[in-house]
């Protein structure tokens, strides 16, 4: 299964980036035995977007078809880092190509996405930015995938 990091806002070099490029390097490796491909990421320019509307419609354009869509939500469901592994693994045995992840701009995310959303997750009460949820998220993909190969990583 493949993964879709689809954000409002570039990402650009800095430690958020290499921290970002860090976790989604070790989610690769440690993913593909388990039957998870590499995370693609596409970058909505806040720019274009004329606030949570716009950036709505371009984020939508973005998302993969028929996959599952989890949307980063600040009113999102709280999960444990082994139930988002477990979420993980059950869209990849129910057999879906491609799995996508959304974050917002400054504003959040247009109504449309967030119906479009499968599941809206939530990193707790605080908002965070967008490039923090990006190496948050990251790393919670590679914590995930080290759940579900039973590596040492995630100590619970």
């Amino acid at each position: 299964m493949k993964l879709r990091l689809c954000a409002v806002g570039r990402l650009r070099r800095g430690p958020e980036r290499a921290l970002t490029d860090d976790y989604l390097e070790r989610y690769a490796r440690t993913g593909r035995a388990l039957g998870f491909g590499a995370v693609e990421s596409r970058e909505i320019d806040e720019r274009k977007g004329g606030g949570p509307a716009g950036e709505g419609a371009l984020l939508l354009r973005a998302l993969p078809a028929d996959g599952p869509v989890c949307a980063l939500d600040e009113r999102g469901r709280m999960m444990t880092s082994p139930d988002f592994a477990a979420m993980l693994a059950e869209w990849r045995d129910a057999g879906a190509g491609t799995g996508a992840f959304v974050i917002g701009g400054a504003d959040g995310l247009s109504e449309a996405v967030l119906a479009r959303a499968d599941v809206r997750l939530s990193f707790g009460p605080m908002v965070w930015p967008h490039m923090l949820a990006r190496v948050m998220l990251a790393e919670q993909l590679y914590r995930a995938v080290s759940i579900l190969a039973g590596a040492p990583y995630h100590r619970a």
